[in-house]
């Protein structure tokens, strides 16, 4: 019998184990401590920045089945830090203890093309795609879908990792192999071009009972394929700010999420949204909410899955939160001179292009407008 089988709240006290070791794990355990949970990491680095903070790490790989066996035996709830933790390893702990979200859950969000489905199963709007299993099987594609278009792995890719343009000069065959989509990825899919006026985001949370709560939509603007700045609120339309805020909660509804999901939109020139991805866990454009927020993501997550209640999504000002990225960290002696600034370093020894080093939030005025509490 799982520990939390009987319905009843994990209580403050007990461990909550966490999948990954990242910057998004360590922000998690830093809220879970204020409410005076422990939290014990699995990951493969004694240095990691969940590691830093924990009370316990295992040190082990995802196919470890004696370290998963240990780690489960030792926690009351399990979570994870990102999506891409094997199935497996999700069901052989969730064979002994709760695991939220669920490894169903991750089934879905781990795979363009499933996720891509079930939203428009949902009646929610996508990019046209179709799936591509090689380079022959992409002319096809390109043909049905038209150029502009973007080819990517069904699996593992992100920060534009595992993507490629597709233009009608572009030759499918090298597309492909730059891809680097094969039978290791599931594949890949290839989705139509979308002419946004945006990027935005929306994160949920969830409750074991079904009660969910959303954070304001944000606008999300990138830099070299990664997400540079997180405008907070995103400045669109009342009408379509909750029409995102529905999208987000009828994906995590449907997909039965215990704890969060983040859902990436695009919003037309005409207001509409069209859902990119889903991920499962905090999200990277949600860490103006430990600032600028009533309640932060990390806390909501340690709150859903322990089966607490929710917290406030409402933010209490406006906010810009911007990710330090390599060199752009050596900037922190100016940012934490600054009065409207929070400095957030995340740990990392090295700096290398690319990296998520840290982050700031820059607080704004004081709002008054409240988000929407659904129960």
């Amino acid at each position: 019998m799982s520990r939390n089988e009987s319905g009843s709240p994990i209580l403050p006290g007990a461990t909550i184990g966490i999948l990954g070791g990242g910057q998004l794990g360590r922000m998690t355990a830093l809220a879970a401590a204020n409410l005076g949970y422990r939290c014990h990491i699995f990951c493969q680095n004694p240095d990691e920045p969940a590691a830093q903070v924990a009370t316990v790490t295992t040190l082990g790989r995802f196919d470890d089945a004696d370290a998963l066996d240990s780690f489960a035996a030792r926690i009351d709830v399990a979570t994870l830090e990102f999506e891409n933790v094997p199935i497996e390893t999700l069901e052989r702990i969730a064979a002994r203890v709760p695991v939220h979200p669920a490894p169903s859950v991750q089934a879905v969000a781990q795979n363009r093309l499933r996720e891509k489905t079930f939203a428009n199963e949902l009646g929610i709007a996508t990019a046209p795609f179709r799936a591509v299993g090689d380079a022959a099987a992409l002319v096809g594609a390109i043909a049905e879908i038209g150029t502009p278009a973007v080819l990517k792995t069904v699996r593992f890719g992100y920060d534009g990792k595992g993507q490629v343009g597709i233009d009608a000069a572009t030759d499918p065959t090298e597309a492909w192999a730059a891809s680097g989509a094969g039978p290791d990825t599931d594949g890949g899919i290839l989705e139509g071009f979308v002419d946004f006026a945006c990027e935005i985001s929306v994160i949920v949370a969830r409750a074991p009972n079904g009660e969910t709560a959303a954070f304001v939509p944000v606008e999300n603007r990138h830099r070299n394929h990664i997400l540079d700045e997180t405008i907070v609120p995103a400045p669109i339309p009342d009408a379509t700010s909750q029409m995102a805020r529905d999208v987000a909660i009828r994906l995590c509804e449907g997909l039965g999420v215990v704890g969060l999901l983040a859902v990436e939109m695009f919003v037309t020139a005409q207001g509409d949204v069209l859902v990119n991805e889903v991920a499962p866990r905090p999200h990277n454009s949600g860490h103006w909410s430990i600032d600028a927020g009533r309640t932060s993501q990390y806390e909501q997550l340690v709150r859903a899955i322990c089966g607490l209640p929710l917290g406030d999504p409402t933010r209490r000002c406006d906010a810009v939160m911007k990710n330090l990225i390599g060199d752009d960290v050596e900037t922190w002696r100016e940012i934490i001179a600054d009065p409207t600034a929070r400095l957030h370093l995340y740990g990392k020894a090295e700096t290398r292009p690319g990296r998520k080093m840290g982050h700031v939030t820059r607080l704004g005025a004081v709002t008054c407008k409240r988000g929407r509490r659904n129960a």
